[in-house]
């Protein structure tokens, strides 16, 4: 092994595939839609990153969906409602996420760094395992494949608790947490590694934050591009990450800088770094 780095811990959707975390705004819409009932954009991204399970929970239980939906049923929205909705999803989330599965730019090239220099990798999931069972086998067409991946439902809590990060520490076999990277693009997502005790990396262009597909967010003009980019930036610094940039390619430029720091046993959590090229991707 030839950096002091004990692992890199990636979310998927957002961070290392789906560019804009599409698959989940599309099924989610869509198995609204089949209600009667139309879900936004903005209303699907709010709790991106949690178990499916509760993320259907607490779109049906704010607002506006609360009351559309007890207009549309006439009763109030309850957990027998949440389960249909969850065992309906999971097809449509399958189906989106293997049609959104390919690779973030720049993503298979730090997979493939890191394992050179020994350092493991694992990954956790918002997705169900049936959600996984197309996007893992396409991901590892494209170069990337991660020795572990914890699933929505393998622990007892989701994001933002920290035992998906801290199963994926076990079953990769690495310690201690101040040597792991854990890297999201989703706020919940770096709760989860602030509370596991690792480094965080948040994703402020490639993900929820700005939920644009790749081919969109190249049509941003520079200013709208620099506008939404800088709001989830900052969404992300007030989560706690210790580090901010763009996508998953800019990780390499400050990957001898974080090498540094765990080397000489500097904590996480001391203060956040933001690293953004606007232009980059």
């Amino acid at each position: 092994m030839t950096s002091p780095i004990q692992a890199f811990i990636f979310d998927w959707a957002g961070t290392m595939v789906d560019f804009g975390c599409c698959a989940p705004v599309v099924a989610l819409q869509k198995v609204f839609a089949a209600e009667g009932l139309a879900l936004t954009d903005a209303d699907a991204r709010v709790d991106m990153g949690v178990a499916k399970m509760d993320h259907i929970r607490n779109i049906l239980g704010r607002e506006p969906m609360k009351s559309l939906w007890t207009e549309k049923s006439g009763q109030a929205p309850n957990e027998a409602d949440v389960q249909r909705l969850h065992d309906a999803v999971i097809p449509m989330m399958r189906d989106a996420a293997a049609e959104c599965a390919e690779m973030i730019p720049g993503a298979v090239a730090l997979y493939q760094q890191l394992i050179e220099k020994g350092v493991k990798v694992g990954s956790g999931t918002g997705y169900t395992p049936d959600m996984m069972t197309a996007i893992r086998p396409k991901a590892a067409e494209q170069g990337y494949d991660p020795a572990v991946v914890v699933c929505a439902g393998e622990t007892a809590f989701g994001r933002p608790t920290p035992l998906m990060t801290w199963k994926a520490m076990v079953d990769l076999g690495v310690w201690p947490a101040r040597a792991c990277i854990k890297v999201d693009d989703a706020t919940v997502g770096i709760i989860e590694g602030r509370e596991a005790g690792t480094w965080t990396i948040g994703l402020a262009a490639s993900g929820n934050g700005v939920g644009l597909s790749l081919e969109q967010y190249r049509a941003l003009s520079p200013a709208e591009r620099a506008e939404k980019v800088i709001a989830s930036a900052q969404a992300l610094a007030a989560a706690g990450a210790d580090y901010v940039v763009a996508s998953v390619a800019d990780i390499p430029r400050f990957l001898a800088e974080l090498e540094t720091r765990i080397a000489a046993d500097e904590r996480p959590g001391l203060g956040g770094r933001i690293y953004i090229d606007f232009n980059a991707l």
